[in-house]
């Protein structure tokens, strides 16, 4: 087998190895930005080893970034944002209500449902967060629910941001790996829905044990459809987006951009958006792509520089000197893939972390696709985890409460999660069942 292959190898690293490394732990752990971390550490890997020419962070800067499909995660960006301006995002939201709100715990559950919806257009986990949090949060309250308790509802449920297509995170692995974007979309959607559903069952079990939404108003046909029709504009949206991808209509990017002349469309017409509103659009999302686009950069002519290393092949023969057990070593992926969430963001930790786990999985057996599913659903879980769980701070950041109390009432929904990331690594049918046979 090749981890045999490989133990023959001497894979020897060093502290011209670990040392950058520590480096860059160092840094963020100072709140040094995450980009600039990794610049440094990668400057510094390259100076101190020789492997790679320094004119590798030069060219890779400018050549990572200069691909076609990363021109969605701009515009995917700017989509969400306009969904929030027009108000087509409480148009969802309004849908969800009226489609869950009848059950005994229908408003968290279509609080949940809502970021679903969302999800389906911005492909941001954050974005999410935040736009639902303003407008279902004080509900919730009124409802009965703790205001942490109602913060981890809505930070778990945004977690489907980056878990159900399209999705910025699933471009970026594709992007990393060589994997079509479209055919992690739709491997994606039965796990990206698995996790919407994991959640909505454990608000309703918390709510079965402490009671805190107790009311049942009913459902209502009439007033289903009428949020129906009321919100049919902002239903379109996510209907275009993945109608088009999935029936080979659209390429991702193609999708974003469709989405966001549409959404633009739908706003100007019933006169939610005017144009003075395009400049604060287009600044706010460029922020936010601002926080992106850069550690995509800076990563990769660091990931070049492991792979330069043999770093992957040195990570298989230290695993597989431990145990050859391929369920172990999935526990042993997941593992890192959640402590790395915990402490770094998405971005960075795909662009380091996939290129050498990957070898790892595929020695075991698995499929490059459900890798990259395991991949992301396991870092979502990241999310509503301290110490970095962004979520948590984006809730945090408008209620006021502290990070750890919303920490501490989000501890059933990361088991659950934990439980479908369990259910795709050892069930590859979760995230295969509607690809080719090829695969």
């Amino acid at each position: 087998m090749l981890w045999h292959t490989l133990q023959e190898q001497s894979v020897d690293l060093g502290w011209d190895f670990y040392g950058p490394v520590l480096l860059i732990v160092a840094l963020i752990a100072l709140a040094v930005p995450v980009w600039a971390a990794l610049g440094i550490g990668a400057l510094v890997m390259l100076l101190v080893t020789g492997v790679l020419p320094i004119s590798l962070l030069g060219e890779s800067l400018f050549d990572g970034i200069d691909h076609f499909a990363l021109i969605a995660v701009p515009l995917f960006i700017l989509t969400g944002d306009v969904l929030v301006r027009t108000g087509l995002s409480g148009r969802l939201l309004d849908v969800a209500d009226a489609t869950t709100g009848g059950l005994r715990t229908g408003l968290g559950t279509s609080t949940v449902l809502g970021c679903g919806f969302f999800a389906c257009i911005s492909g941001s986990d954050a974005a999410g967060a935040a736009a639902v949090g303003r407008m279902a949060l004080d509900k919730l309250v009124e409802k009965g629910y703790p205001r942490p308790y109602a913060c981890a509802l809505v930070a778990s449920g945004a977690c489907t941001g980056i878990l159900i297509p399209p999705s910025i995170a699933y471009i970026i692995i594709g992007l990393i790996l060589g994997i079509s974007a479209s055919t992690l979309f739709l491997a994606a959607a039965i796990p990206g829905v698995l996790v919407m559903l994991s959640i909505m069952i454990t608000n309703i079990v918390m709510n079965r044990i402490h009671g805190f939404e107790g009311e049942k108003t009913g459902f209502s046909l009439l007033r289903w459809r009428r949020a129906v029709w009321e919100g049919r504009y902002a239903l379109l949206v996510p209907v275009i987006i993945l109608g088009g991808i999935y029936s080979g209509v659209f390429t991702p990017t193609e999708a974003a951009a469709v989405a966001v002349a549409t959404t633009i469309l739908i706003g100007l017409a019933q006169g939610t958006l005017t144009l003075a509103d395009f400049p604060k659009m287009l600044v706010s999302s460029a922020k936010v792509n601002g926080v992106i686009l850069p550690i995509i950069a800076l990563s990769l002519p660091l990931a070049q520089t492991l792979a330069a290393l043999q770093v992957p092949q040195g990570f298989i023969v230290a695993v597989t000197s431990v145990t050859e057990d391929p369920a172990l070593i999935i526990l042993l992926m997941i593992g890192i893939l959640i402590a790395a969430g915990c402490v770094m963001e998405t971005m960075p930790n795909i662009v380091i972390l996939a290129p050498i786990l990957l070898p790892l999985a595929q020695e075991i057996g698995m499929n490059d696709i459900q890798f990259c599913v395991l991949m992301i659903t396991t870092l979502g879980v990241g999310f509503i985890t301290p110490p970095l769980g962004l979520n948590l701070f984006v809730l945090a950041g408008l209620t006021g409460e502290s990070v750890l109390k919303i920490a501490w009432r989000a501890i059933p929904y990361v088991i659950a999660m934990f439980l479908v990331v369990l259910l795709i690594a050892y069930l590859p049918v979760v995230s295969t069942v509607f690809l080719p046979p090829i695969y």
